[in-house]
């Protein structure tokens, strides 16, 4: 029996050999969802509120969070959250945005550093790290909406990004994030320091979030904090300041 070929059938097969040249490699992963919102929607989502602190220390990292939920900065949605999450054996990120679009990053950033263990035979580096995550940012903007903090150490020494949500990675010694931002920015320029220890860190992010949580009504309710050095990252909550001021 003779085989014959439509032209929609031949359509379909070069239609395909053309996805597959364009993306040889995929999908990993699975293919991220596209989402068309209006500029409203958008500004809504983006105007969450927080305040997300990453400090850059003589030992390692220190990153913290306050620990509120909240619809807009208008609603009190949780006051129990923990905004900063480990994406790596040395590196850790915060919160700041879209509460959905940050889970769904985070998974991503998960998944990737684990496949990259696997098929290299060794743990991704920071710096690559943030390259990778600001791709993420970048290339869907319209789905993540977040502006995180990214924190880890390696060879390369201990270092702390900052990411925003049009994919913009910037290496700095001390970084805030979040609708507090402007009053934690006020206590780092004051009492940050080049050179101190992970728990003077610790202090300095305290008095920073405090300040935020003051006056900001998206923040507050405590504070969580990830302290990360070359053994691994230790996150805890703490619903009052005490232990640190």
């Amino acid at each position: 029996m003779l085989m014959t070929t439509t032209a929609s059938n031949a359509d379909s097969r070069i239609s395909t050999r053309r996805k597959l040249f364009l993306n040889p490699y995929g999908p990993e992963l699975g293919d991220v969802p596209q989402q068309k919102m209006g500029r409203e929607e958008v500004e809504e989502i983006v105007k969450t509120g927080t305040t997300t602190i990453g400090l850059s220390t003589s030992e390692g990292v220190v990153l913290a969070t306050d620990m509120r939920a909240s619809l807009g900065g208008r609603f009190i949605a949780s006051k129990d959250v923990q905004k900063v999450e480990q994406v790596h054996p040395t590196a850790a990120v915060t919160m700041c945005g879209s509460v959905g679009g940050a889970q769904a990053f985070i998974r991503s950033l998960k998944a990737e550093t684990s496949l990259y263990e696997v098929r290299r035979g060794k743990e991704m580096s920071v710096k690559a790290l943030a390259t990778l995550a600001g791709n993420f940012l970048r290339s869907n903007w319209t789905m993540f909406l977040i502006s995180p903090i990214l924190g880890g150490v390696d060879k390369g020494g201990n270092q702390v990004y900052s990411l925003d949500i049009g994919g913009a990675v910037m290496l700095d010694n001390y970084v805030a994030t979040g609708s507090g931002m402007q009053l934690a920015y006020g206590v780092l320029e004051d009492i940050y320091e080049e050179g101190m220890t992970n728990k003077e860190a610790a202090t300095v992010a305290a008095h920073a979030i405090k300040s935020a949580s003051q006056r900001d009504t998206a923040s507050g309710d405590g504070m969580c904090l990830a302290v990360i050095t070359e053994d691994g990252v230790d996150i805890k909550g703490h619903k009052d300041f005490k232990a640190f001021l």
